[in-house]
């Protein structure tokens, strides 16, 4: 057996396809940042802001519950719940179609820019759907080699395009746009064509599974705009409290708490299907473990990494974002991150969890309660310190609200201790290095 083969599992390739997107993404940005105007590369900015919100709102009334009822189930109902999202899904676009037209009809401003976005806001906004419905129904059933092909196919693409615009010199805000609109018609024509986005089921729809997947995705959207509002909230209050050069100075070690998010959001990926297939069996001992398990080993994985970044936290930041960065407050505000990095993992897969069981009201409820610390806590951190050093340790009680509340939550419906996390999670991680050694590491037996 190659080494390819028994490191290729749905792991590593839930891993690189959670990668592949920010890595691409933060490429994309770096070469538009370069070779477009300063106007130009502020207005795809917001565009990819405003499109974000929007895809975050689809994003979160869909994903998890489509997640939820269509993983671990057969064929028919399967077909019945993707037909359903699909329906669900053209609703969705069709109310924000009705906003974009109203916003087309009495915008009177004189940015070309800002016109171009509204005239072609509502059909970009179509044409990603059957590519995002692709990804979750292929997340759903584990095919995370497909997962990872399409997001190539789609980051990739575009990638390509940025760089033949900049290799005929044809780079500008609105160039971008077209290769964005084109680029997704395509993403989306290959998931049809192919099959992945099961565009074929749209006859199974039933009424019963549209409210059962609205009913459920009314408390995960929540959830996920109020995720979208405490990332950025640090944002708006630093752009309203301090100078703008500052932002940047905070925006760095945000960004580059992302190299965290990547294995956590692989984690997620190959536990929701399997969790959710646990819930269908009424398995919660199954569910349980599967928290802990994946909580625990990457929180211990995730101690000596953050421990080092700790360390070189100022050489890491030179390295990536250049020499006027390296000495400034923005290394100190990433070590202030380092201190509760550990807690992302249990703080999101309590979230998740409570999302699984049917309880995604409770975790829209700590995801409030976490943005209202963030928010109360940035306004007293600046009153102390007057600094970002008091943004940045806000944060630390923030992430304590969100953990201690989902604690709470879970334990009434789940059977666990919070110490339990950390012991499975010891174990399944050196048991996992042992394996990893065996297959990897160590030599094959040679066949007589």
């Amino acid at each position: 057996m190659g080494l390819l083969k028994k490191v290729i599992n749905k792991h590593t390739l839930s891993l690189a396809s959670n990668a592949i997107m920010p890595v691409l993404g933060m490429a994309i940005l770096s070469l538009m940042a370069r070779y477009l105007s300063k106007a130009d590369f502020g207005d795809y900015i917001f565009f990819l802001i405003v499109f974000t919100l929007a895809d975050t709102f689809r994003t979160g009334f869909m994903q998890t519950s489509l997640i939820k009822f269509y993983a671990g189930t057969d064929k028919t109902r399967a077909a019945n719940i993707a037909g359903s999202a699909w329906y669900l899904g053209f609703m969705i676009v069709l109310a924000f179609g009705v906003g974009n037209l109203l916003m087309y009809f009495f915008y009177f401003g004189n940015n070309f820019n800002m016109a171009m976005i509204i005239k072609w806001f509502s059909l970009i906004f179509l044409c990603t759907l059957p590519s995002a419905i692709a990804m979750w129904i292929l997340q759903a059933e584990e095919r995370f080699d497909k997962l990872f092909l399409l997001q190539l196919i789609n980051q990739g693409g575009f990638f390509i395009c940025i760089l033949l615009l900049i290799i005929f010199q044809k780079a500008s805000f609105q160039n971008a746009l077209y290769s964005y609109l084109i680029n997704n018609i395509l993403s989306s024509l290959i998931t049809v064509i192919i099959g992945w986005s099961k565009v074929k089921t749209i006859g199974s729809k039933s009424w019963a599974s549209i409210k059962e997947l609205a009913h459920f995705g009314k408390f995960s959207v929540g959830t996920s705009i109020s995720s979208y509002l405490l990332r950025s909230s640090d944002t708006f209050i630093i752009k309203m409290m301090f100078p703008s050069e500052l932002l940047a100075v905070y925006y760095i070690p945000q960004r580059l708490m992302e190299i965290f998010e990547i294995p956590l959001r692989a984690f997620i990926a190959t536990a929701l299907p399997v969790m959710s297939g646990a819930v269908h069996r009424e398995d919660k001992r199954y569910v349980s473990y599967i928290m802990k398990k994946y909580a625990g080993m990457l929180t211990i994985a995730l101690i000596p990494i953050a421990i080092v970044s700790f360390i070189a936290a100022d050489l890491v930041i030179g390295l990536l974002f250049g020499g006027k960065y390296q000495h400034s407050d923005a290394g100190n505000i990433f070590r202030i991150f380092m201190c509760f990095v550990m807690l992302l993992p249990i703080d999101r897969f309590f979230g998740i969890t409570l999302d699984i069981i049917g309880k995604p009201q409770l975790n829209m409820i700590k995801v409030f309660i976490m943005l209202a610390v963030n928010v109360a806590g940035d306004f007293a951190g600046i009153f102390i310190f007057h600094n970002l050093y008091g943004v940045a340790i806000a944060s630390i009680f923030t992430f304590f609200s969100g953990a201690i509340f989902g604690y709470w939550a879970l334990k009434k419906h789940l059977e666990f201790k919070l110490g339990d996390i950390f012991k499975l999670g010891y174990i399944e991680l050196v048991e996992l290095l042992g394996i990893v050694y065996q297959k990897v590491l160590k030599k094959e037996p040679e066949q007589n």
